[in-house]
């Protein structure tokens, strides 16, 4: 058996800050807020099918598109409002959706 006497580099000094500010935390509980949302499946479907849209979408076009309940449909909906990812826009008994740009915005500063 041989021991190794190359020599070795010293270690790189750390470059990670002293501490975390308080916008780094509160950042930190809407991703992980906004993570929550989007663990569903569903939801996700409906982020990527309202992303894909340029305007607003009626919940009576989404319904048809996933093999759920009505008002299941709608408990998705619901949630994605009020995380804030989508606004609605109730026209008499229709509901109409779209994307919330800026709280997207939130994800893709954190992915980046």
């Amino acid at each position: 058996m041989s021991v190794d006497t190359t020599p070795t580099a010293p270690p790189a000094a750390c470059c990670l800050p002293r501490r975390l500010s308080p916008s780094d935390h509160a950042r930190a509980a809407r991703v992980a807020e906004l993570g929550r949302v989007l663990s569903d499946p569903i939801r996700v479907q409906i982020v990527d099918l309202l992303g894909a849209n340029p305007g607003e979408v009626c919940q009576c076009d989404l319904h048809p598109l996933f093999a759920v309940s009505q008002p299941t449909l709608s408990h998705h909906l619901r949630k994605l409002e009020e995380a804030g990812l989508v606004e609605v826009e109730r026209r008499g008994r229709w509901a109409y959706y779209s994307l919330q740009p800026q709280t997207l915005e939130v994800l893709r500063t954190w992915l980046s």
